[in-house]
């Protein structure tokens, strides 16, 4: 039997599902209290309300002096002000570095930016029970039951496309979380104490709590006994279902695997399949998880993961922007950074090599014949001449020989074997031995 996964068909927008335009103009809405307060500490508390204006929690907290501060500016009251920031903070508006914080690439773009804006509102909802807690009554266990029960809720909920009962809920709620303590059971070996009575969680509380957090985030509504999700709620679940779709539809098998060995197995793909693959893999992490660990490949020593974990940057899009800038300083990074920024803030594709300075495009070209050394073909690493930004190769040799770059002895030894011409295969043996021994 074969080991592929059963494709499964993504699942398609709910009828009468509005625009993006359109639903982007509700997330506006919902948001806009937390845009201002965003906004308002961007201008107000320059270089950041982590310095001198926010408690130093590593949580990016609003002090006493600072929330009293932006009460008084905004006309709104302290409690007021510390809501919406942390709603900011839950939608990416402002992100939290130690105790600084600073605007998110979402505040920047959210008056331009439609899918900005209903990424912002997504990560929201993913937050519900952050944005609205618990209250302190209810037991944290039975309250983490209820939070793993809630997708099944809203998948419910939307495909009912209409008013659901909130007894049906409750009945839902139950079945669910009885499902989820059958699925922990375990059995255990040797001898064992008699097993605990399961706590008798209050599910009308929990389920009243959730509902109402999911109200608060305008994900559904509460009202006459029945719950019904808005045109964003439905939306969302929506996005969240064919996210599990594709995930599951992982056309190579590697969505399990760590970003290195998703990379490598992604290397022999054509560019359409690498990139199903890539949206695959990313569909089963948080994008701050996924860029992280990219990153971390990009920075080991092939080179070929280096010029792959940036193609699947490029699919990861915007929400990367914070983390790539980040690595624009690390010497190996500095190139494909570079091109990736200026490809993200749209410049010409004809134009995106003229961000590199000239030593910064030796660099990527010695990296990128280091990768076809290493996994392609002889006639391949001959017509990546072709491709330096150099006229001549004697030029390109003398430049190749001051770059620094780690590989450079093996990419001009790989090159003199595979050249055809001899006395440029010779050129190049000198100039590793050069490079080798340090000398002229």
């Amino acid at each position: 039997m074969s080991d592929r996964r059963a494709r499964r068909p993504a699942p398609r927008p709910p009828e009468g599902t509005p625009a993006p335009a359109e639903l982007a103009r509700g997330a506006r809405a919902g948001l806009a209290d937390a845009v201002r307060v965003a906004r308002w500490a961007d201008a107000a508390l320059r270089p950041g309300p982590g310095r001198g204006g926010a408690t130093p929690d590593g949580k990016g907290t609003l002090s006493d002096t600072t929330a009293e501060r932006a009460a008084a500016e905004l006309g709104l009251t302290p409690g007021q002000v510390r809501a919406d920031w942390d709603t900011a903070r839950l939608a990416g508006l402002v992100e939290v570095h130690g105790d600084t914080a600073r605007p998110g690439w979402r505040l920047h773009a959210w008056d331009r930016d439609d899918s900005a804006v209903l990424r912002g509102w997504v990560a929201l909802f993913d937050a519900w029970s952050l944005a609205h807690p618990a209250p302190g009554a209810l037991a944290p266990a039975a309250v983490a039951e209820a939070v793993e029960a809630m997708p099944q809720l809203l998948s419910f909920l939307q495909l009912s496309a209409g008013p659901v009962p909130v007894p049906q809920l409750l009945d839902l709620l139950d079945q669910r979380v009885r499902e989820l303590r059958t699925e922990r059971c375990e059995i255990p070996y040797g001898p064992q104490p008699e097993p605990a009575a399961p706590e008798d969680a209050p599910l009308p509380a929990l389920l009243d709590w959730a509902l109402h957090g999911l109200a608060a985030v305008g994900a559904l509504t509460c009202a006459d006994g029945q719950a019904t999700l808005t045109p964003l709620g439905s939306w969302a679940v929506w996005v969240k279902l064919e996210q599990i779709c594709v995930a599951a539809q992982s056309p190579a098998g590697h969505i399990e695997q760590s970003a290195e060995d998703m990379l490598r197995g992604c290397a022999r793909l054509r560019p359409n399949a690498a990139r199903a693959e890539y949206r695959a893999w990313l569909a089963a992490r948080t994008v701050t998880s996924a860029v992280t660990d990219l990153l971390a490949a990009a920075r080991g020593e092939d080179a070929l993961l280096r010029g792959l974990a940036f193609e699947a940057l490029r699919v990861v899009g915007a929400p990367a922007e914070a983390e790539v800038r980040a690595v624009v300083d690390e010497v190996p990074l500095r190139p494909y950074a570079l091109l990736w920024l200026a490809e993200q803030e749209g410049t010409d594709p004809e134009d995106v090599h003229f961000v590199l300075t000239r030593e910064e495009s030796t660099w990527l070209w010695i990296d990128t014949a280091a990768a076809v050394a290493d996994h392609g073909e002889a006639q391949i690493l001959v017509r990546h001449l072709e491709s330096a930004v150099q006229p001549t190769v004697p030029a390109l040799l003398d430049e190749v020989r001051r770059a620094g770059h780690p590989r450079t002895v093996q990419v001009l030894v790989a090159l003199a074997a595979a050249h055809p011409d001899p006395a440029l295969a010779k050129a190049m043996r000198r100039a590793a031995f050069q490079v080798h021994t340090g000398g002229e």
